[in-house]
């Protein structure tokens, strides 16, 4: 089953999709996609994003591919919904769009076996994990501004239930800009696989309901610009639409909802 949470009507609710590819509310009122706003479609707890977890992709930035997973946490700020505007900063030459598995913890666990990983999985979901190479120390310490800007990590539409997915080590990942082929790859070429990293981490922490790990993205990446519309797809879990927009749009709007919330 898919889930996801909409606003409709200024409510906020949890929702699934309908056999026709529409919502059914929770209240059970039928609605398009178009009718309402679209929320990361869970509440993130702590949210642990891969570097160059694809060795394509290590390669692609001349970097080694790591021999231990390479960690770092992510806000909560920097989450948005399917069909949501991310900024571009005024000052940035490369952003990047990073298409990513986002795997769902489904329930608490510590020291958790390889041979058990999954049935501490509730699903999965799409993320683009937008980074700003201009701000990059190293990839060994990636600092906090190329990955937890405010909006940069559009994440949904669906939270696809971890049963529906056969096989999420063998799935296909895509990136269109502006229509584009972009990028394409698949899961089964990640260094760590889903039961490894979720080992890994609960080895010295424990894991928790909706907290999130994001996989890492495969090569091919190429800078967005202000209006590009970039959709991230993977096989089975959902279609995930962005929009770029600038830093001065954002700032007015930002604005402008903090004087209508007066």
């Amino acid at each position: 089953m898919k889930h996801a949470r909409v606003v409709f009507q200024d409510v906020i609710h949890h929702a699934i999709e309908t056999n026709d590819g529409d919502l059914k509310l929770d209240n059970g009122q039928i609605v398009s996609e178009e009718e309402v706003v679209w929320l990361p479609p869970i509440q993130p707890r702590t949210v642990f994003a891969l570097g160059l977890n694809y060795a394509d992709h290590a390669k692609e930035l001349a970097f080694q591919a790591p021999t231990e997973p390479l960690v770092f946490l992510k806000g909560p700020n920097t989450f948005i919904g399917h069909r949501g505007q991310t900024y571009r900063p005024a000052e940035a030459t490369n952003m990047h769009y990073e298409c990513e598995l986002a795997v769902v913890i489904g329930r608490s666990g510590t020291n958790i076996k390889r041979e058990d990983a999954y049935d501490y999985v509730a699903g999965y979901t799409v993320a683009n994990d937008y980074a700003i190479r201009d701000y990059l120390e190293n990839y060994y310490r990636p600092n906090l501004k190329v990955k937890n800007r405010d909006t940069c990590t559009p994440i949904g539409p669906w939270l696809v239930d971890a049963k529906d997915i056969e096989d999420p080590m063998n799935l296909t990942l895509r990136t269109y800009v502006n229509g584009k082929v972009t990028q394409e790859g698949t899961t089964k070429d990640m260094i760590f696989s889903i039961p490894q990293l979720i080992a890994y981490l609960s080895s010295f922490m424990t894991l928790n309901k909706n907290d999130i790990i994001l996989t890492g993205t495969p090569e091919g990446l190429v800078d967005t610009k202000e209006g590009d519309e970039v959709i991230t797809e993977i096989e089975g879990v959902g279609r995930l639409v962005n929009t770029i927009i600038s830093e001065k749009h954002f700032l007015k709007t930002e604005s402008d909802n903090a004087i209508f919330s007066q």
